[in-house]
């Protein structure tokens, strides 16, 4: 899941660049993706630890859990700087005309 998060809006960015028709603007329809994806990631992880601690570590995965949740944040991270370069975007939109 956090994998999925993570190349969510590099992936968005992707298509406006290659695929006719779809612009960058587009491509923003990535962003809350992302954010969904990456939140899951995140309570995916801090979920599997706790099983991970509740099974004495018999269960094991403790190190895929805590992977998974850091791509969850990295999603989240990226996620909030397109919106700022969004956002920015937006602005010098509304300041030019």
């Amino acid at each position: 899941m956090g994998a999925l998060a993570t190349v969510a809006v590099p992936v968005g960015v992707f298509c406006s660049r290659w695929i006719g028709g779809v612009s960058l603007l587009d491509a923003a329809m990535a962003i809350p993706v992302a954010v969904l994806l990456g939140l899951s990631a995140i309570l995916l992880g801090r979920r599997s630890r706790r099983q991970v601690l509740w099974t004495l570590g018999r269960v094991g995965g403790q190190g895929l859990a805590g992977a998974g949740t850091l791509l969850g944040v990295m999603a989240l991270c990226l996620a909030a700087t397109a919106g700022v370069a969004l956002g920015f975007y937006g602005l010098l939109v509304l300041l030019g005309s």
